[in-house]
């Protein structure tokens, strides 16, 4: 059903933790495969991905959206976690023929009243979800996630995600 992109750089650790929020919908058959788009890690980011049953991409995030074998695609930052009960949303949002949506932040990861109201937001790819063809038009070359997902509109999510600090 859910193809996820998750492009990485020396992101070891905090590949670990995303993978593990995504196994309870793996099993549940939501998520079915995750991508890894790497830049020349030199940690051990390839094993993370090796041992958990990722495929491991060298190439941009065009790569990673041309080898997805789902119609959807789900873009997350190493080190995000989704909350609980993300999945049974995003399955209702796409049987509604949703189009592009992103999950809420959580708490925790909002950042400060002062900054969102004086400062863009430097990433705003919080768990993009786009259709696959979608993604293909919009991303011609190596652009990452966050460039792709200022490019779309997107629907809000109820559905949380805890973003790296």
């Amino acid at each position: 059903m859910l193809s996820v992109v998750i492009q990485t750089h020396n992101d070891e650790d905090a590949l670990a933790r995303t993978l593990a929020s995504l196994v309870s919908a793996s099993v549940d058959g939501v998520v079915r495969e995750v991508i890894i788009c790497d830049a020349g890690s030199t940690d051990r980011t390839h094993l993370v991905a090796d041992h958990t049953g990722c495929q491991f991409l060298t190439g941009g995030l065009s790569a990673g959206i041309r080898q997805a074998r789902s119609d959807w695609l789900m873009f997350l930052r190493p080190g995000t976690r989704l909350a609980d009960g993300w999945s049974a949303e995003l399955i209702e949002h796409i049987a509604r023929g949703g189009g592009p949506a992103r999950f809420t932040r959580s708490r925790m990861s909002r950042p400060p009243i002062l900054s969102r109201l004086f400062f863009l937001p430097r990433n705003r790819f919080d768990g993009l979800v786009i259709e696959k063809a979608r993604a293909q038009s919009l991303a011609p070359g190596d652009e990452d996630a966050a460039w792709l997902a200022r490019k779309v509109s997107a629907r809000r999510l109820s559905g949380e995600i805890h973003l790296p600090a």
